[in-house]
């Protein structure tokens, strides 16, 4: 079995209970997105490989302790004893960690490296197309919140509650995405997708409008 099986192996126990949102199945997403963009930015194809299949292996942590901790400072902690076992060269090594660490739309430390820079991006851009509708949705849903509230004020609602509904996630956080693009093939398909969130959600208010 190579590197990157072995590597998959292991992170996949991590995601066995996680939620529809964030489970092994977005993580492929990103690894994809980021191995989309490795040949035109002529990125370290192991490093980015490994660092997206790891990046989001603390969220289980994260979730248990209600949000109170980064998941991406929790898993680069982790990851540095699981990687510790195939012998990666110290650069390499360094720089997942590196890309783990810095990933998080909230983060805590500057991505600096090339590779760092995609995963951030390609974490990103899986927020902001069809997919990641049905995300928002999705995490809604475990709050128990409102379907749709196109009314919602932002100033006077909270993360995690049923007032923190896919649109307000769209008004809060996803809309701003696209001018936070670290890489140019982003910055292009990140335009793109916030267009399309944009028309499904000026359709959205048009409907509960009857707007038909």
């Amino acid at each position: 079995m190579n590197l990157i099986k072995k590597i998959t192996k292991e992170a996949k126990k991590y995601f066995k209970w996680e939620n529809g949102c964030h489970d092994f199945y977005h993580t492929d997403r990103v690894r994809n997105l980021a191995l989309h963009i490795w040949k035109i930015e002529n990125a370290d194809l192991e490093v980015l490989e490994i660092a997206s299949i790891l990046h989001d292996i603390g969220r289980k942590e994260q979730n248990k302790c209600k949000w109170k901790i980064c998941h991406a400072e929790v898993w680069a902690k982790k990851a540095e004893e699981i990687l510790k076992e195939f012998n990666l060269e110290t650069k390499k090594f360094e720089n997942i960690i590196h890309c783990i660490e810095t990933h998080r739309f909230r983060k805590w430390k500057t991505p600096e490296s090339l590779e760092a820079k995609i995963l951030y991006d390609a974490d990103k851009l899986d927020s902001i197309w069809a997919v990641w509708i049905g995300r928002a949705f999705l995490f809604a849903w475990e709050f128990w919140a409102k379907l749709h509230n196109k009314d919602v004020d932002i100033e006077k609602t909270k993360p995690y509650t049923k007032e923190d509904t896919a649109y307000r996630e769209f008004l809060v956080k996803l809309k701003k995405i696209k001018d936070k693009m670290l890489t140019d093939e982003w910055k292009r398909l990140a335009q793109e997708r916030h267009e399309f969130m944009v028309i499904f959600f000026d359709r959205l208010n048009k409907e509960v409008d009857w707007e038909i």
